[in-house]
């Protein structure tokens, strides 16, 4: 029972951070000049949304992988006009690193909600810290429940923005290379994009990805918590 409360906590996070990124992506589009997303619903904070846009990735799949895995693999996404994004390299660029800054702004909530807890003597540093706990409840009652949302949320989060940043097509660090090259050489990489190596990206991604976690985990954890020593 344990493992299923688990589950579906996993999941119910995976939501909402998910939903989080893409309106997130919907909303930096449509100031910017495409109202794509806007007119296709996608400009809110309703799950329902986004599930009903991308019903496996954000309901099948992050099941399944919590059940399997123990821990949520899905995705979704937000339209776009490609026209735009080739005559607006630079805005199409913020619009993808809108995400991946959503996600980061989740993990920096649910640190501040960490230490508020610390402060209000409900929460304590934890001896050792894994995804799911990172941070001992001093107190009980609700505590223990919130301590456990928090971290997964903490935890999820930092997951997603790592992994988005990876500049390997289709994810959503090589759509922001334009950002910081000329517009000639964006719309290259658009065109490079567009050719369907999204899957030799992702695995590749998948590949690198926990090299990179593990470093910016610590690293997280050390902010957390200053003057403390994860390894």
């Amino acid at each position: 029972m344990e493992k299923i409360a688990e589950g579906l906590l996993w999941y119910g996070l995976f939501v909402l951070s998910a939903t989080v990124h893409e309106a997130a992506h919907a909303t930096v589009a449509y100031k910017g000049g495409d109202p794509t997303a806007y007119h296709a619903g996608q400009v809110t904070l309703d799950p329902l949304a986004h599930i009903r846009r991308s019903p496996f990735g954000m309901v099948v799949l992050p099941i399944a992988s919590v059940f399997l895995l123990g821990w949520p693999l899905g995705f979704a996404s937000a339209p776009y006009n490609p026209v735009w994004a080739e005559l607006h390299p630079k805005r199409a660029a913020r619009m993808a690193l809108a995400g991946p800054v959503a996600n980061l702004l989740l993990v920096l909530a649910a640190g501040l909600a960490i230490r508020a807890g610390i402060a209000l003597g409900g929460f304590a540093p934890p001896e050792s810290a894994v995804y799911t706990h990172m941070v001992a409840a001093r107190e009980s009652g609700i505590w223990p429940a919130l301590g456990a949302v928090l971290s997964m949320a903490f935890s999820l989060n930092l997951i997603l923005f790592i992994l988005n940043l990876i500049p390997l097509p289709p994810l959503d660090g090589w759509a922001s290379l334009p950002l910081f090259v000329s517009d000639r050489t964006a719309r290259a990489l658009q065109r490079f994009a567009g050719r369907g190596l999204g899957w030799i990206g992702i695995l590749v991604a998948w590949q690198i990805f926990p090299y990179l976690l593990r470093p910016a985990f610590r690293a997280a954890l050390n902010l957390l918590y200053p003057g403390a020593s994860f390894g």
